[in-house]
């Protein structure tokens, strides 16, 4: 089977864009799309769009055009944007179409994410108790893991320190100047051990990715990066998840590690074959533990990994180099797509000061999202 590719990307800049619709960004990211591949929006055989907070991308159609395209909406939390472009592979993989576009985009309220228990078949008694505030659960996870493998709160730290310096030399993320390790220790906290530059912030922001099949792909003139897996997967028994109403004892797996090794195995590739990550880091612990459920280290081994600068753009394995979702924010349509996005501009070498060195050939991406999916991608040029 021949493979799936992008051969257009449009991007937002995240943050806080006063006066611009959630759906105005994601238009934007669109046309700035089209434009990437050549092509104009007749074209476009197909689409599948995400958006949790700012309406039904479908609306789209008033200001692109009219066309009668097939137009899904996708709403899966976090992993809404891994979910939309795993359901566009899919489409050009059943041989159905040629052409297509993922786009995700959001424009959040200032605050914390305010989740209904009812969106999670969840009783109000749940959400009136306090469960539903997703720092507490984040804090009491990561306080579980730092316990049984070692992790220090300066690990912590030093996830948030890389965020914000290489957010520096990404012109589309929000928080665009480096905070050193002192001062994200002394931060007041939010959650224990998290201090307030531990944790990404609600935000707005739109990305667009075109997908085509190889043929398409050579007929447009395009470098393909090709998409060699595309996983998305919700959680098994055991596993330890944000509105999880109870717990085993005994710990199973996670949706993370099952996406994972599924997309290593259509990919015929393993962790170690991977030049570069963007891992879904919606708090500075949750991309310590993502390292290892992706399969890219040991539980335990992060605290190394991240003293030796491992991570570090330049390092055996750089990690979230736009800053992730610390740095960038979290419009959740838009986030996993953001990833994607990215390992699209290290493949093609136009990162920039950012840019991961080496000329990388593969590139990972990994979203997690309530109450427990996980989407994975692995692009190769």
């Amino acid at each position: 089977m021949s493979d799936v590719c992008i051969v257009g990307v449009g991007i937002h800049p995240f943050g806080r864009t006063d006066g611009v619709s959630g759906l105005d960004q994601g238009v934007f990211a669109v046309r700035q799309a089209l434009a990437d591949a050549g092509i104009d929006w007749p074209a476009i055989q197909f689409a599948y769009g995400g958006s949790d907070a700012a309406g039904n991308p479908d609306t789209m159609v008033e200001r692109l055009g009219l066309t009668g395209v097939q137009f899904i909406n996708v709403r899966n939390g976090c992993a809404a944007g891994g979910s939309a472009l795993f359901s566009a592979q899919m489409a050009i993989k059943s041989g159905e179409f040629d052409i297509g576009l993922a786009v995700g985009f959001d424009k959040h309220p200032r605050g914390a994410f305010n989740a209904l228990p009812s969106e999670y078949n969840l009783p109000d008694w749940y959400g009136e108790a306090g469960y539903m505030v997703t720092t507490q659960f984040f804090g009491a996870k990561i306080m579980r893991y730092m316990h049984d493998y070692g992790i220090s709160q300066t690990t912590l730290g030093r996830v948030s320190e890389k965020a914000f310096r290489n957010a520096v030399h990404a012109p589309h993320a929000w928080r665009r100047e480096p905070v050193d390790l002192e001062t994200i220790l002394d931060a007041p906290l939010v959650s224990d051990p998290y201090t307030k530059y531990m944790f990404c912030s609600p935000a707005e922001g739109g990305v667009a990715l075109i997908l085509a099949s190889e043929k398409k792909a050579r007929e447009l003139g395009k470098t393909p990066i090709r998409l060699k897996a595309a996983t998305m997967r919700t959680r098994p028994p055991g596993s330890f998840e944000v509105f999880a109403p109870s717990i085993d004892v005994k710990r199973g797996g996670s949706a993370t590690r099952i996406a994972s090794a599924d997309a290593f195995r259509l990919a015929g590739i393993g962790p170690e074959d991977i030049a570069v990550a963007q891992l879904q880091d919606t708090e500075a612990g949750a991309e310590i533990m993502h390292m290892a459920e992706n399969g890219f280290c040991g539980d335990g081994d992060q605290e190394a990994w991240l003293a030796e600068g491992r991570t570090k753009i330049g390092g055996q394995l750089p990690v979230n180099t736009d800053g992730g979702c610390i740095a960038c924010g979290e419009p959740i349509g838009a986030s996993g797509l953001r990833q994607v996005y990215e390992n699209v501009v290290q493949l093609r070498g136009e990162g920039g000061a950012r840019q991961v060195p080496g000329n990388p050939s593969t590139a990972y991406s990994h979203v997690y999202g309530a109450p427990g999916v996980s989407a994975v991608t692995i692009l190769e040029r």
